[in-house]
Parts: C-alpha cells; sequence; structure tokens
C-alpha cells in the first residue's frame, strides 16, 4: 500500500503541516477574516480582550501546525536515509500535495460546518460559498497530489 511508503507518510505530515500554516498564517493573520474561534457572527472582536483570546487561540492552533511541519521534516529526514537514491521528489510533492488538501477537507469540513466555529469570510452574503470553495480546494489540492503519487511514473521509482 502506497501509505507504507516513508516518502509517503511524511509528505502527508508535511503538507497537512504547511496547509495548517497556510490557513492561520494567510486567512488568520493576513487577511483577518476569521479565527480559530469566533464569538460573533461576523468574527469581529468585541473588545481588545477578546481580540487577544482568539489571537492566542489561533497561536495554540499553529503551534500545532509547526510540531506537525516539525514532525514530518523528522519522517522526510529518516525516509530519506532509508530510500537512498529512490526517493522521489514527485512522490513527495504530490504527499504534501494530499496532506495539505486533506488538512484543508477536514478542518474545512469539522470547524466551518459542524462545529461553526468559525467560516472562511464570516458574516459574508457568500459565506456558504466561500466554504465550499474551501472545501473544493482541499478535494482539489488532494486529487492532484494523489495522481502524482500514484501516477506510473511515480510507481516505477519507487519500485
Amino acid at each position: 500500500m502506497i501509505f507504507k511508503h516513508p516518502l509517503v507518510r511524511a509528505g502527508l505530515v508535511l503538507g497537512a503541516g504547511f496547509g495548517g500554516m497556510a490557513d492561520g498564517i494567510v486567512l488568520h493573520s493576513i487577511l483577518g477574516w476569521h479565527h480559530m474561534i469566533c464569538y460573533t457572527m461576523d468574527c469581529q472582536p468585541l473588545s481588545v480582550a477578546q481580540l487577544q483570546q482568539e489571537n492566542t487561540q489561533d497561536g495554540y492552533f499553529l503551534l500545532v501546525v509547526w510540531l506537525m511541519v516539525l514532525t514530518g521534516t523528522a519522517m522526510l529526514f529518516k525516509a530519506a536515509s532509508q530510500l537512498g537514491p529512490i526517493a522521489s521528489g514527485r512522490i513527495l510533492l504530490g504527499a504534501m500535495l494530499a496532506g495539505s488538501g486533506a488538512f484543508n477537507f477536514i478542518e474545512g469540513l469539522i470547524n466551518h460546518q459542524i462545529l461553526s466555529l468559525h467560516h472562511v469570510v464570516p458574516g459574508s452574503p457568500h459565506q456558504f460559498l466561500f466554504d465550499m470553495m474551501y472545501l473544493a480546494n482541499g478535494v482539489l489540492f488532494f486529487v492532484v497530489g494523489a495522481w502524482l503519487v500514484w501516477s506510473p511514473k511515480s510507481a516505477e521509482k519507487s519500485q
């Protein structure tokens, strides 16, 4: 099974970590569209204390995904030492894309849809559309990544 391949496992963990970091850095910090947990419908804090609390929760989220990247990096070094010259950049990239897509889909499904902790652009008249586009992005990244891992060209290199 392809998930037993050490490079695929490392790529999935790295991809999930990088996907989470992209979410936290771009959507939480740079664009300010949402926080890990929103306390209002539009995710705009009602006080400085509430903003500080939301930023702290975002920090814990980023700490977890940073630890995922750290773990994935250790797994990558271990895989490289085991595989030697048969390590494939295509397999690693594909697994990272698949891991990032899986992270986005699972996080979006649980946090946006099931628990309603936050939405991609809370309070927007197109809130549901943005949430669905986020889920679709996760599926697209996973499918493209899986194709890169499982395509015949990658299979030849992992033999």
